[in-house]
């Protein structure tokens, strides 16, 4: 498993917090009362030997049925593996994980034990790189157990670690009003709104995005 991304990359120097080293997991208890773990993992230690190619595989896969499922997600054709994982681990990437799991795993029940995942990148280039963007993705099988809210929370606790001290969410769809509760519910404010900006599936009308901003200092 390779990333096009060889370098960690994140904020410039000069335009950044002092960024923190991130290495200890964060442990979550689920709304059933079960325990996840979130690792981070670097670009730039991304291979099979910290996250296994039948993880990696899965989440291809799982962030592939998001695509089709045309709702959450701009992009219209599915990805190849290679154009995911150059997607989804060309920073910093954060892998949930029932307690008793680890993104080396080779023969991981991922259908089971994969719970959620999220990037963080920069959103802009060069002098505007302390401002980061984030996408998220849960496990199609385990809806209902809150953890794209748990995510979130997650996020806002290492974005700011990493170096960032604001973040944009360029494209939440009005109509995803899973995503938008929880950005509402953590504190984000809608600093724009995008009309018509996507032809989603089960739609007869362009939907309007809503652009999520928060200060993460």
């Amino acid at each position: 498993m390779t990333v096009a991304e060889k370098q960690w990359t994140g904020p410039l120097s000069g335009h950044k917090k002092a960024h923190t080293k991130i290495t200890e997991v964060q442990t979550i208890e689920l709304k059933d009362g079960s325990i996840g773990i979130l690792h981070p993992i670097y670009s730039n230690e991304v291979s099979s030997l910290t996250v296994s190619d039948s993880l990696s595989t899965y989440l291809y896969e799982q962030f592939n049925l998001e695509v089709e499922r045309g709702l959450t997600y701009p992009h219209l054709e599915l990805l190849t593996k290679k154009e995911f994982l150059d997607y989804f681990f060309a920073s910093f990437t954060a892998i949930f994980l029932k307690e008793g799991s680890h993104p080396s795993d080779v023969k991981g029940d991922w259908k089971k034990d994969f719970l959620g995942v999220y990037y963080i990148k920069p959103n802009y280039i060069g002098r505007c790189s302390h401002i980061c963007n984030a996408g998220f993705l849960v496990n199609s099988k385990k809806r209902g157990l809150k953890i794209g809210s748990k995510l979130g929370e997650s996020y806002l606790k290492w974005a700011p670690k990493l170096g960032y001290t604001y973040s944009v969410f360029n494209l939440v769809f009005e109509s995803n009003q899973a995503s938008v509760r929880i950005w509402d519910s953590l504190g984000f404010e809608r600093i724009g709104r995008v009309p018509k900006a996507g032809s989603l599936k089960g739609h007869d009308e362009l939907v309007d995005a809503i652009v999520f901003g928060k200060d993460l200092v």
